[in-house]
């Protein structure tokens, strides 16, 4: 494979040749839903409109020391829109900030990790760029532990528990897909490889009700395309996530390939209109992270609280 990779690159109108691009692995989830585009639009020009206005106030933090601070992120806003209003927040003044150096350190400012513009929750920022490489290390090493809360529209899960490892990767038209866990470490028309993806998922409610203790746990392994199909009959499936693995849609990705595609996420199939109500993001949150804190070495656990969408459909023992 490292000879095609060389080959393409050398060649790059091979992309687009039908005969070279058998060789190349077939994502098993479908491409991107022709509407998504004008809602996808739509929601990130309001999102970029809000940027300018944006503020973040005591409230949103869930955790500071002198290392880092944590926030709790609102659906429809860019994880750089909440970097930039961290500084804000650190109560100095634009007198002090030149006496003590404090522009220096605003620019040592680095998101730990990332959530998707929809994306609610925590949000995790180191204040300097020796935290930062610590902090990176650990997600890499998948030493920082992520549970988020999605809400979710589809079929019923026969499974009370079910883990799922794929392949993860951007199709020849830039999207991101699912592959099988088979095709792992194979190259894609744009020169990346396909990385393994793995989630364990825990349904937590269906339709509100409390999901069955009694259903089995499942372990899928990815190895061809979805064969589930909903007859009409939708639920509202509220799940947990424990990524373990951080790839980018990851958690939206396996919902969609499990039929229980996330509440207005239209880029993965996801309803948009339910219940004569629109939907302007998708409901998906980064409930917790728990992780060694990079300077003293002492667990920390941060939890956001949980939107409302989340609390209508979760009975108190799910909590």
């Amino acid at each position: 494979m490292a000879v095609q990779h060389q080959y393409n690159s050398k060649n790059p109108n091979l992309d687009k040749d039908p005969k070279f691009l058998e060789n190349y692995p077939v994502p098993l989830s479908p491409p991107l839903p022709a509407i998504s585009k004008d809602i996808e639009l739509r929601r990130a020009m309001s999102a970029s409109s809000k940027s300018s206005l944006f503020s973040l106030c005591r409230s949103d933090v869930l955790f500071e020391d002198e290392w880092l601070i944590a926030l709790n992120k609102p659906q429809g806003i860019y994880c750089e829109t909440i970097l930039a209003s961290v500084p804000s927040l650190l109560n100095d003044s634009s007198d002090e900030s030149v006496e003590s150096g404090t522009e220096s350190k605003k620019r040592e400012l680095h998101l730990a990790n990332r959530l998707d513009r929809d994306t609610s929750g925590v949000i995790l920022i180191t204040k300097s760029h020796k935290v930062a490489a610590k902090l990176v290390k650990a997600f890499t090493d998948h030493k920082v532990k992520k549970t988020y809360i999605a809400l979710c529209v589809g079929h019923a899960p026969n499974w009370k528990n079910i883990t799922i490892k794929s392949g993860h990767g951007r199709s020849k038209f830039g999207a991101w897909r699912v592959y099988a866990a088979r095709d792992v470490g194979r190259i894609l028309p744009g020169g990346s490889s396909i990385k393994d993806m793995e989630t364990l998922f825990e349904v937590v409610s269906v339709n509100g009700e409390e999901g069955c203790k009694d259903l089995s746990e499942l372990d899928l392994v990815v190895e061809e395309k979805s064969v589930i199909k909903c007859d009409g009959n939708k639920v509202e499936v509220l799940v947990r996530a424990y990524p373990r693995s951080g790839r980018t849609h990851q958690i939206r990705l396996h919902c969609q390939y499990l039929g229980i595609s996330v509440r207005g996420d239209v880029k993965y199939e996801g309803v948009y209109e339910w219940n004569g109500s629109v939907y302007d993001g998708h409901e998906l949150h980064a409930e917790r992270l728990s992780f060694e804190h990079p300077v003293t070495g002492s667990s920390i656990i941060i939890q956001a609280p949980l939107p409302l969408w989340a609390t209508k459909l979760m009975s108190p023992s799910c909590v």
